[in-house]
């Protein structure tokens, strides 16, 4: 039996129960997307008030600052790089269409066709099904919107799932999400309506705390369900650091926070102070020409568990 629902003290009934054995809290390893025909897309700005205007887009310093990602990164966790084509300018950020499980992997139905071309991409298909034998769950086909990880934030090592409502995720691509994952729990709920993802406005570190900017909720109030949940380890984002993709941050081990030079010189030092009680180093990688197109970090990470 697993549970779906926007009744908060549900959700909050059955988390408390489960323990963290559901599966690893970090990836395996992790794959990118290098930001080749990086550009404005027109599409994705509709409904993405982070994005920058034409003239901020830079590609060659964002093939730059990628790479550095790259190189960083894979002094911690194996890393994947594919390349990135012309007629996909959002494909940086990988983990709204590719997705995984342990032993499957989940393709996402993207709201704007300038990103459904990405969900076509038959090598990253291959790599999944062909390479590592993963089990493939395409939820591209059908009608209802779900952006994967975009939308949905998982406590990999609880099994939760906290899936933000928006133009990216209804409520039917939502169900579809909860069960692909295989989740014990998920809670859904409305992101405030300048919010695209709820992976810019929260993240869950490793299964024991969690980065939380409030404005980005239609119910502020949500933090509460956070506190219960991860206790003193909970960052409560300011404005600025809201702003700044604070909160689109991610652990890909146990020991270490990653989240761009921009967020990491807002983040508050209590805040600082809280990862550090965590458990957490905080990393940092100037990500500004991919900021640019409405992103940061956590987006341009996908996931192999």
């Amino acid at each position: 039996m697993t549970l779906l629902t926007r009744d908060s003290a549900d959700f909050l009934s059955a988390a408390r129960l489960l323990e963290p054995d559901f599966g690893p809290a970090t990836p395996r390893s992790v794959f990118l997307i290098t930001p080749e025909g990086f550009s404005l897309a027109e599409e994705s700005a509709q409904d993405n008030s982070y994005m920058a205007e034409a003239q901020a887009f830079d590609p060659g310093r964002a093939l730059e600052q990628h790479r550095q990602l790259q190189l960083a990164m894979s002094a911690v966790v194996p890393v994947i790089g594919f390349p990135g084509r012309e007629e996909t300018p959002d494909a940086v950020f990988p983990n709204n269409v590719f997705a995984t499980a342990p032993g499957r992997v989940v393709i996402g139905r993207m709201r704007h066709p300038v990103r459904q071309r990405e969900a076509a991409r038959e090598d990253i298909r291959g790599f999944f099904s062909d390479t590592l034998g993963y089990q493939t769950v395409d939820l591209s086909t059908q009608a209802h919107v779900a952006e994967l990880t975009g939308a949905l934030v998982i406590d990999r090592a609880r099994g939760l799932g906290f899936i933000g409502l928006s133009e990216r995720c209804d409520e039917e691509g939502a169900r579809l999400m909860h069960e692909a994952f295989g989740l014990r729990a998920s809670l859904m709920f409305d992101l405030a309506p300048s919010e695209y993802h709820t992976n810019v406005v929260l993240a869950v570190l490793a299964g024991r705390a969690a980065v939380v900017c409030p404005a980005g909720f239609a119910e502020p109030a949500l933090v509460d369900v956070f506190s219960d949940l991860y206790g003193d380890h909970v960052v409560i984002c300011n404005a600025q650091e809201h702003a700044d993709f604070v909160g689109n941050c991610i652990a890909v081990s146990n020991n270490t926070v990653w989240m761009s030079a921009r967020a990491g010189q807002s983040l508050t030092a209590d805040h600082n102070a809280t990862l550090s009680a965590a458990g957490f180093a905080l990393r940092t990688v100037p990500l500004d020409s991919i900021e640019a197109a409405g992103g940061s970090l956590r987006c341009c990470i996908g996931e192999i568990y």
